[in-house]
């Protein structure tokens, strides 16, 4: 008798049969959080009710929390903290329910991370979005919520609109941000663009994150050889999304009009050496140390490749000489309860 577990068919069905399986329970798990999140949004909604139309105050949340609890005993989630982030997450979308089909499709922890940073439902429902888009994490989550991704995103100076078609344009603005933040890095206090280089390298992991969904990278010091001569570009990635590789310069230093004319250099060999009928055009990024905007866009006005420009900023880490001069969290927190 044939052993049906060495066959290739076999091993096929059962690939296919666990990949169904799999995908069940995704899709059992979203809905049961999506149920569960309509649940905290309708019980949100009787205690702010019943709080406008009662003297029982703080009172009432408490009792509520003593008495689910003890009638779901096995049911995680009514603590008298949760049903005020309840309440909390209600209050914050209650002019904007049209939202609550969103907020309700993903974790209640990404929930709160959210409504308890954002300034308004205009920043809350980017991140919600970026969450659903990418599928984040709630550490990653909080890590772009930390670093203001809101405000950085599809900031930076591009002629993007003017040499790319749409929406291809759009997106690629997308991709962009101003500034990078590179809070990752413990680079000295002189550094050459050898060194940020490197560092970004040594740290690619956060490295990408930082650059956003969609960049894998290929290479730095990318060798084009054009006629018997060479050049090596920093940085070389490609971007599954806008299928186009993407060309990164670093600059230490501000920015200068002559920068931009050999990134355009660059991403046009990169059009003619590396690029296939199946790709986009290529797209520039430069990154520097600073910029005058004005500058910047005088200097991409009359560039005929698609070309981004972006500042970075690095937070400089404490020497160890001072840290030991500042309060601790502990003291911190004992003062002000003071």
């Amino acid at each position: 008798m044939t052993n049906i577990t060495k066959s290739q068919d076999y091993k096929a069905l059962i690939q296919d049969i666990k990949s169904k399986v799999q995908s069940a329970q995704i899709k059992a798990a979203i809905s049961v959080n999506k149920e569960l999140l309509k649940l905290y949004w309708e019980i949100a909604q009787i205690i702010i009710e019943k709080e406008s139309n009662s003297s029982w105050g703080d009172s009432l949340i408490k009792q509520i929390s003593s008495d689910l609890k003890d009638e779901f005993p096995s049911m995680k989630g009514f603590s008298t903290t949760n049903l005020k982030y309840m309440r909390r997450w209600y209050l914050f979308y209650e002019k904007s329910q049209q939202l609550v089909d969103q907020i309700t499709s993903i974790p209640w922890g990404h929930n709160i991370a959210i409504f308890i940073k954002a300034e308004n439902t205009n920043e809350a429902t980017f991140y919600v979005q970026k969450t659903i888009e990418n599928n984040w994490s709630r550490s990653v989550l909080v890590h772009q919520i930390e670093n203001n991704l809101y405000s950085r995103e599809a900031k930076a100076i591009n002629n993007f609109e003017a040499k790319l078609p749409s929406p291809q344009s759009d997106l690629a603005k997308q991709t962009l941000k101003d500034p990078y933040c590179f809070d990752f890095l413990t680079l000295r206090e002189k550094y050459d663009e050898r060194d940020l280089e490197n560092e970004l390298i040594n740290h690619v992991s956060k490295f990408l994150l930082e650059l956003g969904a969609g960049f894998s990278f290929i290479g730095k010091q990318y060798r084009l050889e054009i006629n018997g001569d060479e050049f090596f570009t920093d940085l070389l990635f490609y971007h599954v999304r806008l299928h186009s590789y993407v060309v990164v310069e670093l600059k230490t230093v501000k920015f200068k009009p002559e920068f931009a004319g050999k990134l355009n250099f660059y991403v046009s060999a990169m059009d003619d050496l590396l690029k296939t009928e199946l790709d986009n055009p290529t797209i520039g990024i430069l990154i520097c140390k600073s910029k005058n905007n004005t500058v910047v866009e005088y200097a991409l006005k009359d560039v005929n490749k698609p070309i981004g420009v972006s500042e970075y900023t690095i937070t400089k880490n404490l020497p160890d000489k001072f840290k030991s001069s500042l309060p601790s969290i502990e003291e911190i927190e004992a003062e002000l309860n003071d």
